[in-house]
């Protein structure tokens, strides 16, 4: 099993209006990224709006990504779909790719019972040789992973790591003294990291580490350390970031936070809207406090 912990950005999908992904303009920000300090690197999760895109669309973002990176940091690549054989043919080709690791989304139209929400996690499992990192957010998905799924899906030997979006830190001690040493918990933006690492939390796959890179390599080394009134003080300052993050779109909020550093990501993929002038203020305000 592969040692994925620190600070693994959510990458943004960069896209023209025509739809072609910027590979130039993702390749740039994961360079920037590695120079920066982070730990890995996450195509497709939530900020890289993987629910819009199109198969070819995801394929070409993990491409430049695993490019990018060029062995310097895992690359762990999204992959969520409804249908269970959709799902492991992704994890397959991205294996295939270079990809180090996946993360399993599950995408529910419809309720799923226990044992269906288990068999789709298991089957991606199954079906690669790298590390899965299983990945629950109730606020978006229909079907959730529950604490008995997650401890048997633990003891899966390629399943290794959960990122939860709970927002319940209460649910990360659960799994954590559930599952000891089988799973190891990566926290979300919705969480707050510091306090996740002091529990026992090995980092965060979240969008804002896009955006503020550096101080978030700053928060994960001195939770690392036990300096926890430093981390605390760094967190505090941090928390404006994820405040805006959760307050507006997921993804229009880190392009518009990127976009405002000079990179040409791109609006956010329709339906969705770009922010507007007063909410893109509000990230500016947040990114010119940090600096």
């Amino acid at each position: 099993m592969a040692d994925f912990h620190g600070v693994f950005p959510y990458l943004v999908s960069p896209l023209d209006p025509a739809g072609h992904i910027r590979s130039e303009v993702l390749g740039r920000l994961c360079d920037d990224l590695i120079k920066a300090g982070v730990h890995g690197l996450t195509p497709l999760g939530s900020t890289g709006e993987f629910a819009y895109l199109n198969n070819a669309q995801r394929a070409q973002v993990v491409h430049t990504t695993i490019e990018a990176a060029g062995g310097r940091v895992p690359v762990v690549a999204g992959v969520a779909s409804t249908s269970t054989a959709d799902a492991v043919a992704q994890a397959k080709a991205y294996q295939k790719r270079g990809a180090d690791g996946i993360l399993a989304i599950l995408e529910a139209y419809f309720p799923l019972p226990d044992a269906q929400v288990e068999s789709y996690f298991r089957a991606i499992a199954d079906a690669v040789d790298i590390p899965v990192v299983i990945y629950t957010n109730p606020q978006f998905q229909r079907s959730d992973l529950t604490l008995d799924v997650i401890e048997r899906l633990a003891a899966h030997p390629r399943i290794g790591y959960i990122k939860d979006a709970s927002t319940n830190t209460g649910r990360l001690l659960s799994i954590m003294n559930r599952c000891g040493d089988n799973i190891k918990v990566f926290s979300a933006s919705a969480h707050i990291p510091a306090a996740v690492m002091l529990i026992g939390g090995l980092g965060w796959m979240a969008g804002p580490a896009c955006i503020i890179p550096r101080q978030s390599v700053e928060l994960y080394n001195l939770c690392r350390r036990g300096r926890w009134d430093e981390a605390m003080a760094l967190q505090r300052k941090l928390w404006r970031i994820n405040e805006a993050f959760a307050r507006f779109n997921l993804a229009a909020c880190i392009k518009a936070g990127l976009s405002i550093q000079g990179y040409d990501v791109g609006d956010p993929i329709p339906p969705q809207a770009p922010l507007t002038d007063d909410q893109r203020k509000v990230v500016a305000a947040a990114l010119q406090e940090l600096d």
